[in-house]
């Protein structure tokens, strides 16, 4: 009787830890089904409203319309700069054309025309008031005193040249020479300093003439902003280094804005500032939920992860495979995350700028441009919920690595033509005259673009460097084009094949799908050492995905 009992308990107590057994499986393949389900799937399962989904959608229309406004006030600003920029250079420089020449923007070849261009630019700076149209001021300091306009010249040391002997002494170490003008002395520059205008052309290096403009931005009051002040300090450049006949004249201008000290205005422009940061402020808060929620994911998947291993280890005594490790690691959680950052970043920097606290467009633009392209490569991930969709969301996937190994090798190709074109056709050519200007020619070619006038525009005065300049280009187009861009699409072309292959005939389980669908051909681990475990979960793992050369992510 004894012995009835005892067998009944040990069945009873096998009986009950088979079922919670049974329980904890059924409950960890329900959680997984539910953590790979759409946002709809999971609402039509447990009726769980998608959160995400809505405030990432909310997000998408607000960083937007962020942005929107931002590149359009951004836009007055940069309009505004640029129109200055071309009103100081037909103010100040003599015979200016409209457009720049080259790299620079006046060139002069007389000693009588350098003075009269540095004469031109004295005489417009001390009548500025009478001949601008636009609300420009001189500079002033802390004490509302007028800032001077300062000119240097910078001199060889010591210079003696005779091109008839073919001789020169020269000291290579400069000296400078400056001297300052009050605009309110302007009839009296020319008369008091006579001796500094006496210039040595064979000593003269470069001559600088630099001077502090004020300005007001007026346009945004259009717009509904209030107007920015701005500070022009201003630049004008005689260069003279190449000591070759011709002087080039520059006009730089490092405009910088701020609060304007003392303003009034009347109509909306205050109001309309204020919605604006209530606006931002908004946004910030979304971004700051879509952060929080993605990282609860991200905290409750990796927890996912932990059970499903601890299951296997303890079931099957192996290793969940690294590619259904990855499964749970969203990347686009990742990415959001990071957009959101960027966002807030670029929100409480756009609302320091809306408060005239701040004047760095560029900074803003950059984080408010990466989060607003972070956030609509993210609706991909959506995308990818619908059939026709996740081909090329899977096309992308599975070519990526293969592509970027190729456009490895072929980079070290290009890189060699960059620096041999440099340095063999710099000289000949001006597309080949610096290496990004090498590189970008380089890859207009790669597309077709400007080919002949790449050809036609060498100067042919050297004719080995003319028939070296035909091979050099007719190898790399022929290389290019008909080789290396052809291997490229093709790479993608295998990739896409493989996948509608795949969604035609099936694709390969992998542990963890075959464990959501409750496939039960696991096979166990015997108990041996740790190196044959390995193994065998290492070719279980090969043999269950797609080879390397078709490898495809199969969850979306």
């Amino acid at each position: 009787m004894e012995l009835l009992v005892r067998y009944l308990d040990r069945s009873n107590s096998n009986s009950s830890a088979s079922t919670q057994d049974l329980i904890k499986e059924e409950s960890l393949r329900d959680d997984l089904k539910y953590y790979f389900m759409s946002p709809c799937e999971k609402y039509r399962a447990r009726r769980h409203l998608p959160w995400k989904l809505v405030v990432q959608i909310l997000k998408i229309v607000m960083i937007t319309t962020q942005l929107i406004l931002f590149g359009l006030s951004n836009q007055l600003v940069v309009s505004y700069k640029e129109e200055n920029m071309m009103a100081l250079k037909n103010l100040f420089l003599k015979d200016y054309s409209g457009v720049d020449e080259d790299d620079y923007c006046v060139a002069v070849y007389t000693q009588q025309s350098v003075y009269d261009s540095l004469f031109y630019v004295l005489d417009q700076y001390s009548q500025l008031g009478r001949i601008s149209v636009s609300p420009l001021s001189y500079g002033e300091d802390e004490g509302d005193n007028l800032l001077p306009l300062i000119i240097c010249k910078d001199y060889y040391k010591r210079g003696s040249v005779d091109p008839p002997d073919e001789a020169y002494d020269i000291d290579a170490q400069l000296e400078t020479v400056c001297m300052s003008h009050d605009p309110k002395t302007a009839n009296q520059w020319k008369t008091q300093n006579a001796s500094f205008f006496d210039l040595d052309f064979y000593r003269l290096v470069d001559m600088k003439i630099t001077f502090q403009l004020n300005g007001i931005n007026l346009q945004t009051v259009r717009s509904r902003e209030l107007p920015d002040c701005y500070s022009f300090y201003i630049t004008i450049t005689f260069d003279n280094q190449c000591h070759s006949g011709k002087v080039k004249i520059f006009l730089d201008i490092d405009a910088q804005s701020c609060a304007c000290q003392d303003w009034k205005i009347s109509g909306t422009a205050q109001k309309n500032t204020h919605y604006l940061l209530v606006f931002d402020g908004f946004v910030i808060v979304v971004c700051f939920t879509s952060a929080v929620l993605c990282t609860r994911s991200i905290i409750l998947a990796v927890r996912l992860l932990q059970r499903f291993s601890r299951f296997f280890h303890e079931k099957y005594n192996r290793k969940v495979c690294k590619d259904d490790q990855n499964e749970f690691l969203y990347g686009w959680y990742v990415l959001v995350i990071v957009s959101d950052l960027l966002a807030i970043i670029g929100s409480i920097l756009k609302m320091e700028i809306q408060a005239k606290s701040l004047t760095n467009y560029d900074v803003c633009s950059i984080f408010l441009g990466t989060s607003t392209l972070m956030v609509w490569v993210g609706v991909i991930r959506y995308l990818g919920y619908f059939e026709k969709y996740n081909v090329l969301i899977l096309t992308m996937k599975a070519a990526f690595p293969k592509v970027l190994r190729f456009c490895c090798c072929a980079g070290m190709i290009y890189l060699g033509y960059t620096f041999c074109g440099w340095i063999v056709l710099g000289p000949y050519h001006e597309k080949f005259e610096g290496l990004s200007r090498v590189a970008e020619c380089l890859f207009s070619l790669l597309n077709g673009d400007d080919m002949f006038i790449t050809f036609a525009q060498l100067k042919d005065k050297n004719t080995l460097v003319w028939l070296f300049s035909r091979a050099y280009l007719y190898s790399f187009i022929s290389l290019f084009i008909y080789m290396v861009l052809s291997l490229f699409i093709a790479l993608i072309t295998d990739s896409y094949e493989t996948i509608k292959r795949f969604q035609k005939d099936g694709f390969p389980l992998t542990d963890l799908q075959k464990f959501v669908r409750e496939h039960k051909d696991f096979p166990v681990a015997e108990e041996s050492s740790q190196t044959d475990v390995h193994i065998r979960y290492s070719v279980l793992c090969c043999c269950q995905r797609v080879p390397e050369s078709d490898d495809v992510v199969l969850i979306s």
